[in-house]
């Protein structure tokens, strides 16, 4: 009875802490900035720093992505590293939960991320990565956490789409710019990819960052009208795959070094296509 009293009551806590703005630990739960907010910073920043374009001279190559490495723990974001640089990555992608939001983690996270000569790092922000005011420190590290990259080969182009859905939610002026950029820009690449912490496909049902079935609708319509061939997403700390239409969901393992289950994604990128492995740890 006294368990189920304390869940009851840490429900109903979570369902009135967005409401409440001056709530004692509102950074703790919950982010201090609107999604709307972040994403108009990370605007400030693209514009300030051009959109990255990579240009290789091969027609193959590979794409690291990871998710939920939770820092804390180093050892397996390490591993992940230099099996990107040894298998001669042409970029990563990792989709939030990089941290617990903790200061000393992003410190430690920041500590960690290779020279961008030697190997490129594209971060996004997760629903642990707010936490305890932890948008200030991302932002001070990583600058953005909603923007477009863009890799070339001889083959072909291909555009990849970075979102900042670390609340839940992409929020009204985040929706409009995706909108805007598969409408207007889709077509002049070859493939095209999404990465995102929060999946649309739940694996489990949680208290926190649940999308809204709304958006989920015009997310789905996106993708399929606009020919998106893969859509990367992490949270669930478990592997799942799914298939609508042309485009594949994937929800990846965590990275985390507590997770009995850790491993990452290899993407590979070549003229007939586009592939993936999961990597154990």
């Amino acid at each position: 009875m006294k368990y189920r009293l304390t869940c009851l009551c840490l429900l109903i806590t979570l369902a009135i802490l967005p409401a409440c703005e001056k709530f004692e630990f509102r950074g703790f739960i919950s982010s201090y900035e609107t999604v709307n907010e972040r994403f108009n910073q990370s605007m400030t920043w693209n514009r300030a720093h051009p959109v990255r374009e990579v240009f290789l001279t091969e027609n193959n190559y590979l794409i690291y992505t990871m998710g939920d490495s939770h820092v804390g723990g180093t050892k397996n974001l390490n591993t992940f590293f230099q099996a990107a640089r040894d298998d001669g990555a042409a970029a990563t992608v990792m989709v939030g939960d990089l941290t617990t939001g903790h200061q000393a983690d992003y410190e430690t996270f920041a500590s960690l991320l290779p020279d961008q000569e030697t190997l490129l790092t594209f971060p996004l922000v997760g629903n642990h990565d707010l936490y305890f005011d932890g948008w200030k420190q991302y932002y001070s590290i990583f600058g953005f956490s909603t923007y477009a990259f863009v890799i070339h080969t001889p083959a072909g182009s291909d555009l990849f789409l970075c979102l900042d859905s670390g609340g839940g939610t992409l929020g009204t002026d985040q929706l409009a710019w995706l909108k805007n950029i598969l409408e207007t820009r889709r077509e002049n690449y070859r493939f095209c990819m999404v990465f995102t912490h929060n999946n649309i496909f739940r694996l489990r049902p949680t208290t926190s960052t649940n999308p809204f079935v709304e958006e989920i609708r015009v997310l789905l319509d996106l993708f399929l009208r606009h020919r998106v061939e893969m859509v990367v997403t992490a949270h669930d700390h478990k592997r799942n795959t799914d298939n609508l239409g042309q485009t594949t969901h994937i929800i990846m393992d965590a990275l985390s070094d507590d997770c009995p289950n850790a491993g990452y994604l290899k993407i590979y990128i070549q003229p007939g296509g586009v592939d993936f492995d999961f990597i154990d740890l």
